[in-house]
Order: structure tokens, then C-alpha cells, then sequence
């Protein structure tokens, strides 16, 4: 079976599964974590406070040769957030301490540099022997970042899509060529599950 008529396939049944109760709560999988803003005392459950079509999640740091991709990911945010694409950067000092500053540091860093304006969160274990339980269950699922600006596309119930690692940039046309394929079979899912909700009943 082909990518696309699986992942077509993977959102029928989907649909199915949701739409056996209308007014069931969503599901969260994995999403279903409370999880510290970066530099504050503010903590977010990342489904239920971000409700959205679709989730990257990416662990980041500032000293790495690939920190510039924290410009490319507000570019992709600045272009689909409007969609449903929601971007999550989790800083982490796991490999080669390229993430030693503090969080008022690297919250001053992102903000200046590449006027991030996704939410960031908490600096994280995302590898080794104490990741974060969100990073647990992503390594659970399909395995831990290797190295900085991982990146893990997740469903709105908390479903691993795939994994990215670092060198897809998100600026790359094959990058959002995937993430214009997933919302435009999300969008046609929503809008057969809309006319079928108007549809006369005999």
C-alpha cells in the first residue's frame, strides 16, 4: 500500500473511531501532558490548551548548526498555524551541552534572534535514562532524538505520524509538501464528515 492511501486509509479510520460518539472528549494520547512554559511558572496540558489539526514537536538548542532552523520553524508556524499546525520547541542541553543557558537565557535568545512566537516550554530531558514523559512515549513509539531539532508529527488525538530527524529542514518544499498532503486529507475528511452531518435522514 502506498504513503498516501495509507495515511488516507489511517484518517478513515480515524473518522470512524471518532464518530461513533459526537460529543465523546477527545482523545489525547500522548499529547495528554502538563508541561511548564519556558521561563515561567505557567504550566499547559499541550492537547487540551492547544487544540489544533496537527503537532510538530521538536527539541531545540542554541548553540547547534542546526539553531538556525528556529527561523524556519516560525516561518512554517507563520504559514500554517491558520490551518491547524501547532509547533511545540522543547530545549534540551542532552547532546554536547549545546543548551547550557538558563531558560530567561534562552527564552531571551529565541525571542531576539528568530522572534519565535510558537510555544516553548520547560528545558527537557529528551534522551537517556530520565527523559520527560512526553519523550518517553515518543521513544517508546518510534524512537528517541539522536541529536537537537528532532522532529515528531503527531495527530490531534495524540497519534505519531512519522519522525523527521535533523537535517529535514522545515524550509524544505518536500518538508511542507508532507505537511500540506496530512492537513489537506484532514480538511476533506472534516468537510465529508460536515456534509454528512447535513445530509436529510430519510
Amino acid at each position: 500500500m502506498s504513503s498516501l492511501k495509507f495515511l488516507k486509509f489511517w484518517l478513515m479510520i480515524i473518522c470512524v473511531v471518532q464518530s461513533t460518539s459526537v460529543h465523546a472528549e477527545r482523545s489525547c494520547g500522548i499529547l495528554d501532558q502538563n508541561v511548564r512554559l519556558l521561563a515561567s511558572d505557567d504550566v499547559r496540558n499541550l492537547c487540551h490548551d492547544y487544540p489544533a489539526k496537527l503537532y510538530l514537536i521538536v527539541n531545540t538548542a542554541s548553540e547547534c548548526a542546526f539553531t538556525p532552523q528556529y527561523e524556519e520553524l516560525e516561518s512554517l508556524y507563520q504559514d500554517y498555524a491558520s490551518r491547524g499546525l501547532m509547533i511545540f520547541g522543547f530545549p534540551s542541553n542532552d547532546f554536547l551541552n549545546q543548551e547550557p543557558a538558563d531558560e530567561d537565557e534562552i527564552r531571551s535568545f529565541c525571542n531576539t534572534n528568530f522572534n519565535v512566537s510558537f510555544p516553548m516550554f520547560e528545558k527537557t530531558e529528551v534522551t537517556g535514562a530520565n527523559p520527560s514523559p512526553l519523550y518517553a512515549a515518543l521513544a517508546a513509539e518510534v524512537g528517541a532524538p539522536r541529536w537537537n531539532f528532532y522532529k515528531y508529527l503527531v495527530d490531534a488525538n495524540g497519534v505519531i505520524i512519522k519522525r523527521f530527524t535533523s537535517i529535514a529542514r522545515p524550509e524544505n518544499t518536500r518538508f511542507r509538501a508532507k505537511i500540506d498532503e496530512i492537513l489537506r486529507l484532514i480538511e476533506e475528511d472534516q468537510r465529508a464528515q460536515e456534509e454528512a452531518a447535513e445530509a436529510p435522514t430519510e
